[in-house]
Formats: C-alpha cells, sequence, structure tokens
C-alpha cells in the first residue's frame, strides 16, 4: 500500500492549510483514499491509496499548492483497518513518517522510502525512484502561472485554439507556453512513474501482512 504524510512548510508562519487540503484532495480524487484523509500531529496530514496512479496524482497536487514536504511510504499496513488514517500503522505509516522528515531538507520536499521485507528485487531502488519524481516536481515547479493556465485548459479537454481564445492569446503563443511548461515531458514521465511505484508496491505484497 501507499501511505502518504504531509507536513505543512513554515507553518509557524502560516495558517493551518491541512482542512483546506483535505476537503481539495477528497473532491479532486473521489474514491481514491481507503481510509479517508487525516489531520494528525497539527500541521499534518496523512492518507493511505493502493492506486499507484492516485498516489502520484496526489503527490502532484500537494506539490503545486507550494505548502507541503512530502513522504512516501510503501509496504504493508496493519488490518484490520481503524476507522481513521490517524489510527492505522504498519511498515507504510513507518516509511512515510521516514520520508517526511528527509522530505523537509529535500531540494523537491519529497522523500520515498520502501519499508519492511520486501520479496523479489524492484526494477529500481526507491532511491532510484525518489530522484525520477524528484526530478518531475522540480519540473512543474518550474512552469510559470501562464503555463500552468495553459496547461489546465489543456487538461480539461480544449484544444489549442480553444486554449488561445480562452486566455486572449494567439493560437502560436499557446503552442510556445505548453512547450515552455515542457507538458509533453510532464505527461510523458507520468505512466513510466506510475510503473514504478507499482513495482515498488509489488516488492513488498509478496512476503504477507505486516508485523
Amino acid at each position: 500500500m501507499f501511505v502518504i504524510t504531509a507536513d505543512q512548510i513554515d507553518s509557524r508562519n502560516d495558517r493551518d492549510r491541512a482542512g483546506e487540503m483535505i476537503d481539495a484532495l477528497i473532491a479532486r480524487f473521489p474514491g481514491a483514499f481507503i481510509l479517508p484523509p487525516d489531520q494528525t500531529a497539527g500541521d499534518e496530514i496523512q492518507m493511505l491509496l493502493t492506486d499507484a496512479r492516485s498516489t502520484l496524482d496526489v503527490i502532484l497536487d500537494l506539490q503545486r499548492s507550494g505548502h507541503w514536504s512530502i513522504g512516501l511510504g510503501i509496504g504493508e499496513v496493519r488490518r484490520p483497518l481503524p476507522a481513521s488514517a490517524r489510527q492505522a500503522s504498519g511498515h507504510a505509516f513507518v516509511g512515510a513518517r521516514a520520508a517526511v522528515t528527509r522530505a523537509k531538507k529535500a531540494e523537491g520536499r519529497f522523500g520515498l522510502e520502501l519499508a519492511g521485507p520486501t520479496g523479489a528485487p524492484p526494477l529500481l531502488g526507491a532511491e532510484e525512484v525518489e530522484a525520477l519524481v524528484t526530478t518531475l516536481l522540480l519540473l512543474r515547479q518550474r512552469r510559470t502561472t501562464e503555463g500552468w493556465a495553459a496547461v489546465d485548459l489543456l487538461g480539461r479537454g480544449l484544444t489549442q485554439v480553444e486554449i488561445a481564445a480562452a486566455l486572449e492569446i494567439s493560437a502560436a503563443a499557446v503552442s510556445q507556453r505548453l512547450r515552455s511548461a515542457l507538458w509533453r515531458v510532464d505527461q510523458s514521465a507520468q505512466p513510466a512513474l506510475v510503473r514504478l511505484l507499482e513495482n515498488l508496491q509489488h516488492a513488498t505484497t509478496e512476503t504477507g501482512p505486516a508485523a
């Protein structure tokens, strides 16, 4: 399973953003969470997922907001599951805790830990997959507000001509914004990262439930 623990950046000098972030994630990814995202230690949120695609999407959303250090733990979780994420335990939760601690000092504010015993060796280790995810996060971090505007409209299914009309710019300018935003690189990288996350998850599910 996948456990994400996110710690709010510079929370002492900012308002508590946990509640609104939880509400936004639930609205954007209905049905993605095995347990509802939960506010744990003050300015921290925690969530449990089984799907690698949804896990990457949540990480990307958290990172885009600019307010979170993100730890991803991959491993088994103690069963039966409790009513809330804050009551849950297991290897994946331990891994997420270690990962978010490292993420606070990492350039991309992201850490990944493969926790507990593993079976067959994964295609790439956790450290290598973490580096690849971080590369994507840093790419997206450099995207301008104008680039995001074009990318978001494209993601909603608009054509470049329609995006140009919506933004009141030329179609050539839309194309330039998408190139500068490295949209195609972003979209090409995501399926590969999902496969690598799935492979890490598979390496932990061959060994039985967490102790």
